[in-house]
């Protein structure tokens, strides 16, 4: 068995501001005065004294909708000549992400360890921003005047499975500390190329086995993809180093038509790779459990579900009962992409979801129980949930304990 390093949260930020903008903040026919209020907790970031640095800002909206803007910031004492009062002030120029920016949205002011400085805005009542909260361990309630949230202690979140996840989704890159570890496991790959996910999930399985896919699923299942993830990385930025070269034409211009395909190459093969990793888990964890399943079978109008019990022969049986039949979907992460289970195998009515997304928005999964699908989380997620939502939620166990009970009624009969 091997245990990774996984690292704390304090390596990416130090101390993190948080408040919910304003109307007269955003709304420019209130004001376009550019400066935000409730400000003076920012003297622990930016002092006493008057200065313009450059500072990161991003919106974290849904898949594909995030923006990050360099943009300058100013921060100043309107009343620097006054004997004994003063009023700080942050100036920041127009850009594109506080144009977006409405009433009610989270503002998160972020020091990174280099001292950059990231303005994070995320939408109110968001999956994201429900995400944020969790990772800085807010539990005051937000309101218009910053709260300052140190990086230490209880607030130092290692870096497991969910932390990674969160801080993908903001654009921060992981620093592996065991690169050296990780390139043992890697080696027969680096003149090869990428294995296949099967092999890759396997690999995966074999260095991390400190849960049991029988006694710990849920457990099992993030540990594993924790893994695979972290090994993908890797070899990921092997193998890229050197189509990067291409990208660099001669004289040392960027060509970039290369960059564009190698950058979309990239993000594709990630996403297609991380969809197929948790459903290779989770048929071995089925396997291992005894439970009879078909992975991607054709159902109605060449539609293909993640995963059908007991399997698509009895889906396809008009005589088989469709209370003994349980369909599987499986989204890395939801957004929008969930109602495509929906239309998939029409005979059964109830979806069942499972989903590795933490802290999916109120709203959300409020639409999902009404759409009769029926979400399943690993359990160590469910702490990024409400209690009003982890009342409704299964964890991987009670999902396996929910379609064997089935598998064996069916059995009897």
């Amino acid at each position: 068995m091997t245990t990774l390093t996984k690292g704390f949260l304090s390596r990416y930020f130090k101390r993190v501001f948080i408040k919910r903008l304003s109307a007269v903040e955003t709304d420019t026919t209130r004001s376009n005065q550019h400066e935000l209020n409730g400000i003076s907790p920012l003297r622990m970031l930016f002092g006493d004294t008057r200065s313009s640095r450059e500072a990161y800002f991003m919106w974290l909206g849904g898949e594909n909708e995030g923006i990050t803007e360099l943009s300058s910031v100013t921060w100043y004492d309107a009343r620097a000549n006054h004997p004994t009062r003063t009023e700080f002030r942050l100036y920041y120029q127009t850009n594109s992400v506080m144009d977006i920016a409405s009433e009610g949205d989270l503002l998160i002011v972020a020091r990174r360890p280099d001292d950059s400085i990231y303005f994070m805005v995320a939408p109110a009542e968001s999956t994201i921003e429900r995400q944020l909260i969790w990772l800085f361990n807010v539990k005051e309630q937000i309101g218009t005047d910053f709260i300052v949230q140190e990086v230490k202690g209880r607030n130092d979140a290692q870096i497991d499975f969910v932390v990674r996840y969160i801080l993908d989704e903001i654009g921060i890159e992981i620093a592996e500390a065991e690169e050296s570890l990780l390139d043992e496991f890697l080696k027969p790959y680096f003149v090869g190329g990428f294995p296949s996910t099967k092999e890759f999930s396997a690999l995966a399985r074999k260095i991390t086995s400190e849960y049991s896919e029988t006694e710990n699923p849920d457990n099992a299942l993030l540990s594993w993809m924790e893994s695979e993830e972290r090994l993908f990385r890797r070899l990921e930025k092997h193998l890229i180093s050197k189509e990067l070269h291409t990208v660099f034409s001669t004289g040392g211009s960027v060509n970039i038509e290369n960059f564009l395909s190698v950058s979309k190459s990239i993000q594709n093969r990630r996403k297609s790779r991380v969809g197929h990793a948790l459903e290779n888990h989770l048929s071995f964890i089925f396997t291992s459990n005894k439970i009879l399943h078909s992975r991607n079978p054709v159902t109605e109008n060449r539609s293909r579900p993640d995963f059908i019990f007991p399997g698509y022969q009895e889906y396809g049986d008009p005589a088989f009962p469709i209370e003994g039949l349980t369909m599987l979907g499986v989204k890395f992460s939801c957004r929008d992409r969930w109602r495509q289970i929906i239309s998939e195998a029409m005979r059964i009515p109830q979806k069942h979801l499972l989903t590795l997304e933490p802290g999916i928005s109120e709203a959300q999964t409020r639409e999902m129980t009404a759409q009769n699908v029926q979400l399943v989380i690993p359990q160590p997620l469910h702490a990024t949930y409400s209690v009003q939502q982890t009342s409704k939620l299964l964890n991987l166990q009670e999902f396996i304990r929910v379609v064997r009970q089935r598998q064996v009624h069916q059995t009897k009969h």
